[in-house]
């Protein structure tokens, strides 16, 4: 055991020791580096898709900004059924009409 640790009887000296945790700042430094940038952005197919944004918590939901339209007048029942169908399509909103 000694002669592993002495530097003048040949062995590779104390600095052995040091080599698992060298390797061990290398694999956390990748890990790191991958964390902040790849995986962080869901991996390299979607770099080029643009940013992509949380919805905002003050957003109406889209079956709200239907019903608000509607309402107002800027669109007929006709337009506002026909896109409800595909809000609910889209969105899985349950059947039409309400009914449970």
């Amino acid at each position: 055991m000694f002669e592993l640790a002495d530097p003048w009887s040949g062995g590779p000296g104390p600095w052995i020791l040091f080599v698992p945790a060298f390797w061990a700042l290398v694999v956390f430094g990748v890990v790191t580096l991958l964390r902040r940038t790849v995986w962080r952005h869901g991996g390299p197919g979607r770099q080029f898709r643009g940013p992509q944004y949380p919805a905002r918590a003050d957003t109406p939901a889209p079956l709200a900004v239907l019903g608000r339209r509607f309402a107002a007048g800027e669109i007929d029942e006709e337009e506002y059924w026909r896109r409800l169908s595909v809000l609910e399509e889209h969105f899985a909103a349950g059947p039409k009409g309400g009914a449970a």
